[in-house]
C-alpha cells in the first residue's frame, strides 16, 4: 500500500524569518507534486527520496525501479491519473513527469510567455517536452485596426524590426527603435491591444524555447472560423515571426519534425528561414534538421494574381527543405487545390511572354524536386495523370511509399497516372494485387409509419394467404445485374416508403 507523504525531513533549520519567507514564496510557484529543491543538498539524498515511499512490500519497489515495466504501466494511465500519481512522493513525481509533460500545448495569449511563474514552471519541466503544440488562432481580437494619427486622422504605417536581445540602456533603445521612432511606439501602445505587444516580445519567446531543449516535433496551428478573412493585419503574423526567431536561436538540436495544422499562405512567409525578418546568419542550420513536414493549408482564393502569389509563397517555403525532407504530407483545407509538388506544370498558372515572337507559354513556377524523399501524402487536390506519373519518375530512386487521397484527375485515368510503376518493377503485378472486400447486408426499414402498422406488417403470412408484391417478386427472381434497378422501382411503388440502414 502506498501512503502519500505528508512531511519531509530536513537537516537544515530556518535561521531567520527572512529565510522562512523565501521558502514559502518558492513553494507557491511549485507545480502539483513538486518538492522544494532550494534546501541544502542533504535533503536530496537517495535515502531521503526512498523514505518518501512508505511501503512494506519490497516487490513494489522492484516493480517501480524497472524502467521497462514502469514505462509500460504509465502508458496505460490517463492524464488525470498521472497528475494524481505525482502527488504521492518525490520519486513518483520525477518519473511521471517524463510522460506527463512529453506533449505540451500552448495557446498564445497576452501573458503566455511574460508571467514569471509560468516561465519558472516551464524551466523546471521543459526538459521533458518532446512535442510542442503552439496555437495562435485567428479571432476578431487578433485583427489589428489601422494606425491613425491622433491630430490629422491620417492612416500611418510603421516599419517593424524585431529585437531578439534586451537592450540594456536607453541610448541603445533610441538607436534601435523597434517601431521606427518613439512617436510611433507611443501610438502603438495607445491604439493597439496588449496582445500585439506580447506577440512582438521576441526575448520572451526565446526564453521559453530555451527551457525546452529536447523538443523533437513542433506543431503550429493558426486556425480560423469558417468564413473569416485571414489576409488582414493580425497579431498572429507577429507571433509567428517571434516564434521563428526563437526556434532559430534556441538550442533545439533534436528538432526534426514540423507540422502546420492548419496555416494560411502568409503564415509560411513569416516562417521563411532565409527571407524572414531579422534572420541570423546561421538560421538555416536549424531548419536543415527538419526531416518530416506536415502542412494543412487553407484553400487559396481570390483572382488569378492573388492565387499565384499565395502559391509562390508555398513553393518558396518548400524549396528550403527540398534537400532534407524524407517525409512530406500535404492537405488542402476546404476546396481542392493544385498539387504543390507540380506547380511548374499547372495549366492555370502560366503566363505569356510578350517579348517572344511565337508567344508560347512559359511556366510561372520552377520545378520542385525532393532529393531524399521517402514518403509522400497528398490529400484533396486536383491533378493530371501526367503530373502524378512525372512525380513518380522524378523521385523513383528515393521514394518508397506514396499516398494520394481525394484526388480529382482533370485528364487521364489512374492506369496512366501509375504507369511508371510497371516500368520500375518490370511487370504489371501491382495491378493484380488482391483487394480486400466483404459482403455487407442491406437492411431496409420503413419510415414515416406508426409502430402499430409496422408490427402488423411484420406478422408472418398465414398459409394460403396471398403473398405481397415484394415477397412474390423476390421468390421468382434471382439477383442479376438489373436487379437493383428493378428493386428500386418496386420499393417506390410499395405501400410505404423505405430507407437503407
Amino acid at each position: 500500500m502506498i501512503k502519500p507523504s505528508t512531511s519531509f525531513s530536513s537537516s537544515a533549520t530556518s535561521k531567520s524569518s527572512r529565510t522562512a519567507t523565501t521558502s514559502d514564496c518558492s513553494r507557491r510557484d511549485l507545480l502539483f507534486g513538486e518538492i522544494d529543491n532550494s534546501g541544502p543538498p542533504s535533503v536530496l539524498s537517495n535515502n531521503t527520496i526512498c523514505n518518501l515511499i512508505l511501503s512494506s512490500n519490497s516487490s513494489l519497489l522492484r516493480f517501480w525501479l524497472i524502467d521497462g515495466v514502469r514505462d509500460s504501466f504509465l502508458s496505460y494511465l490517463d492524464k488525470e491519473d498521472l497528475i494524481a500519481l505525482r502527488l504521492v512522493c518525490h520519486d513518483f513525481s520525477a518519473k511521471v513527469a517524463e510522460r506527463l509533460f512529453e506533449q505540451v500545448q500552448i495557446t498564445f495569449k497576452q501573458s503566455t510567455f511574460t508571467r514569471p511563474a509560468r516561465i519558472a514552471a516551464l524551466q523546471r519541466v521543459g526538459r521533458h517536452v518532446k512535442t510542442l503544440s503552439f496555437n495562435a488562432p485567428h479571432t476578431p481580437d487578433t485583427f489589428l485596426p489601422p494606425l491613425i494619427h491622433p491630430v490629422t486622422g491620417e492612416e500611418l504605417s510603421f516599419m517593424y524590426t524585431p529585437q531578439a536581445d534586451i537592450l540594456p540602456t536607453p541610448i541603445d533603445k533610441m538607436k534601435h527603435a523597434k517601431y521606427g521612432s518613439f512617436e510611433t511606439a507611443d501610438l502603438l501602445v495607445k491604439q493597439y491591444p496588449p496582445l500585439f505587444h506580447a506577440s512582438t516580445n521576441v526575448p520572451s519567446f526565446i526564453k521559453a524555447m530555451n527551457a525546452m531543449p529536447n523538443v523533437q516535433h513542433l506543431k503550429v496551428s493558426c486556425s480560423s472560423k469558417e468564413g473569416m478573412e485571414v489576409n488582414h493585419h493580425s497579431t498572429v503574423d507577429y507571433a509567428l515571426i517571434s516564434l521563428r526567431i526563437a526556434v532559430e536561436r534556441a538550442p533545439l538540436d533534436h528538432l526534426s519534425s514540423i507540422s502546420y495544422l492548419p496555416i494560411h499562405a502568409a503564415g509560411l512567409l513569416y516562417m521563411q528561414p532565409l527571407l524572414g525578418c531579422n534572420a541570423p546568419p546561421g538560421s538555416m542550420r536549424r531548419w536543415t534538421q527538419i526531416r518530416k513536414m506536415n502542412i494543412q493549408m487553407q484553400a487559396v482564393d481570390g483572382n488569378l494574381a492573388a492565387r499565384t502569389d499565395k502559391l509562390r509563397m508555398l513553393q518558396t517555403y518548400l524549396r528550403n527543405f527540398a534537400g532534407t525532407l524524407t517525409d512530406f504530407q500535404f492537405r488542402w483545407e476546404g476546396s481542392k487545390g493544385p498539387s504543390p509538388i507540380s506547380l511548374d506544370t499547372e495549366p492555370d498558372y502560366h503566363y505569356k511572354d510578350g517579348d517572344m515572337a511565337d508567344e508560347r507559354q512559359q511556366p510561372g513556377f520552377k520545378a520542385l524536386k525532393f532529393t531524399v524523399l521517402n514518403y509522400m501524402e497528398l490529400h484533396n487536390a486536383i491533378m493530371d495523370a501526367t503530373q502524378i506519373s512525372a512525380f513518380i519518375c522524378q523521385h523513383r530512386k528515393t521514394l518508397e511509399e506514396f499516398k494520394f487521397e481525394s484526388i480529382k484527375l482533370r485528364t487521364g485515368d489512374w492506369d496512366e497516372a501509375l504507369s511508371p510503376l510497371s516500368m520500375i518493377s518490370g511487370n504489371d503485378e501491382w495491378k493484380r494485387k488482391r483487394i480486400e472486400s466483404m459482403e455487407v447486408p442491406l437492411m431496409l426499414s420503413p419510415t414515416g409509419l406508426s409502430e402499430q402498422l409496422i408490427q402488423q406488417m411484420a406478422r408472418p403470412v398465414e398459409k394460403g394467404a396471398r403473398r405481397s408484391r415484394l415477397g412474390s417478386w423476390l421468390s421468382q427472381h434471382r439477383p442479376t445485374k438489373g436487379t437493383s434497378e428493378q428493386l428500386k422501382k418496386i420499393l417506390r411503388a410499395s405501400v410505404c416508403p423505405w430507407r437503407t440502414m
